[in-house]
């Protein structure tokens, strides 16, 4: 574990026992409330520079976020994410938490992530993909059901690539994760497995 993820847990852990203290003093008593507690505690936090510096791009993200979308940014959540994937080996989480780190990874990285439904993925109704964007689009059926309730994978999970398969290979190497070519008509079909 490197000093980055250490610095970016605390972060994290900070955020979120400020807001368990919000609740436990009856400040916070709605989903509202608490993105509001936590985009004014990120703009303090920010303004007096309580964190490294370079976590400086990480604040300002969750506070973007957390001011645009309100109470759709799920700052908690995010937060408990952060908490979780810096505060141990991600290669010791389980599988549907390496892929959700993953996954982050490659919207961070600039890439189009879509989960698609069964008339989007087949049939006359499926998307059309742009091979020069760089994307990400999974079965939502298969996601659903490629998982037991422990996070465990249990099947393959089919999605279809475009962009460069090399950088992407990287990204999901990092989270324990391996992406192989389907075999068949389709380049753009592959399948996600967990290493």
């Amino acid at each position: 574990m490197d000093n980055r993820n250490l610095n970016v847990s605390h972060l994290a852990w900070c955020g979120l026992v400020a807001l368990q203290n919000a609740r436990d003093d009856g400040q916070v008593n709605s989903p509202a409330q608490e993105n509001l507690f936590l985009v004014r505690w990120l703009a303090l936090a920010e303004k007096q520079r309580r964190f490294n510096r370079e976590l400086a791009e990480d604040i300002r993200w969750l506070l973007r976020t957390g001011r645009n979308k309100g109470v759709h940014a799920d700052l908690p959540g995010k937060l408990h994410y952060l908490w979780r994937a810096g505060s141990g080996s991600l290669k010791e989480q389980n599988d549907l938490f390496r892929l959700q780190h993953a996954l982050q990874a490659v919207k961070l990285a600039g890439w189009v992530y879509r989960v698609l439904s069964v008339s989007e993925w087949s049939g006359r109704n499926r998307v059309r993909l742009n091979p020069s964007v760089s994307g990400m689009y999974i079965n939502k059926v298969a996601l659903d059901n490629g998982f037991d309730e422990t996070g465990t994978q249990r099947s393959p999970l089919p999605v279809r690539i475009t962009g460069n398969l090399a950088g992407l290979d990287d990204l999901l190497e990092q989270s324990g994760w391996r992406r192989e070519p389907a075999s068949g008509d389709d380049p753009q079909l592959h399948y996600l497995l967990a290493s």
